[in-house]
């Protein structure tokens, strides 16, 4: 297993730098998950440590060794595509069999290595099937075996799970980590979506505008988040942020109650609007100017348009600097 590091990396081009001192490591065996909007340098991330984007300035380490001038065919990485990159005029079995095939591998230890990944990956039926012939799911399914099939020393996913519907992605995100978890290889995933970076991950980076926000454990970034960036990212409703006496006040939604607390800070605010959906509710109000969100779990009485007091355990609070405009 590889332990992948950045330290103090830089990446510029001309004028425009999409990364800007970035440090961190990603520990042995970890499944890792890189999280941002569009544009904010996650993907440029992953294709340092593929050895297809160069290292401006800093180092990129893999188990303390500078892979910084390492050609990408030397690095052992094994990289699936949002895209799949299946060749549409192989088989499954000849995609997956070809990169050994271009390695020489012999013919007998690559029927062998073919049988047991499409085994591990359920695509033993559908060796001889085109691509055109399989759904979204499986296509996916035939681009991991293609990375996993020669055994790497690092897993890189980019946005994997983008093309597929939202039910798929779903069980794709479970396979995923369940296959993961049993190899132990060391994985970089990346992707935009919150929620997949926050049930597939053991840790997460979050970027934005080519700056690293955080790293944490998923419980970590969501209970303490370090910018209003970050609480703002993670969660959905995301945290409240509101001004509160020279400060910014961030709270997550299920944690407001309508309870007087002995500890809590009141927050006076006018209701606008219930939502059902389905599990809890949620209640929209105003405090000034500012929108606020309370999650319930039974139907809340309340009258839209009343004046209510809301209340932040101190415990569940997180404290900002006021944000400038």
């Amino acid at each position: 297993m590889t332990r992948i590091t950045f330290d103090h990396v830089s990446k510029s081009y001309d004028r425009v730098q999409p990364l800007s001192d970035v440090s961190f490591t990603i520990e042995p065996g970890e499944f890792f998950v890189l999280v941002g909007p569009s544009g904010c340098g996650k993907s440029t991330l992953l294709r340092m440590i593929a050895g297809l984007e160069t290292v401006t300035s800093g180092s990129l380490l893999f188990d303390g060794v500078s892979m910084n001038e390492v050609e990408a065919r030397k690095r052992d990485v094994g990289m699936v595509f949002q895209n799949y990159a299946l060749y549409p005029h192989l088989t499954v079995a000849e995609n997956l069999a070809f990169p050994l095939s271009i390695r020489k591998v012999p013919a007998t230890e690559i029927r062998t290595r073919v049988n047991d990944v499409a085994e591990t990956l359920g695509l033993a039926e559908l060796l001889d099937r085109k691509p055109k012939q399989l759904s979204g799911g499986q296509r996916q399914r035939v681009a991991v075996g293609r990375a996993i099939i020669r055994t790497p020393k690092v897993f890189l996913f980019d946005e994997p799970l983008s093309n597929l519907d939202a039910q798929l992605r779903t069980h794709m995100r479970t396979e995923l980590r369940a296959l993961q978890r049993r190899l132990g290889v060391t994985t970089v995933y990346v992707t935009h979506d919150q929620v997949e970076a926050m049930t597939m991950s053991d840790r997460m980076a979050i970027l934005h505008d080519g700056g690293l926000q955080q790293v944490g454990t998923p419980a970590d970034v969501y209970e303490h988040p370090a910018t209003p960036f970050v609480a703002t990212f993670t969660g959905s409703p995301s945290m409240n942020l509101l001004p509160y006496q020279g400060r910014t006040l961030g709270i997550r939604p299920e944690r407001l109650t309508a309870t007087p607390q002995a500890d809590a800070l009141p927050l006076d605010v006018v209701v606008t609007a219930k939502e059902f959906i389905g599990h809890e509710w949620l209640v929209h109000a105003t405090m000034g100017s500012t929108s606020v969100i309370m999650r319930c779990t039974t139907d809340p009485d309340v009258a839209l348009g009343s004046n209510v007091t809301w209340f932040a355990p101190q415990s569940a609070i997180c404290w900002f600097p006021v944000q400038q405009s």
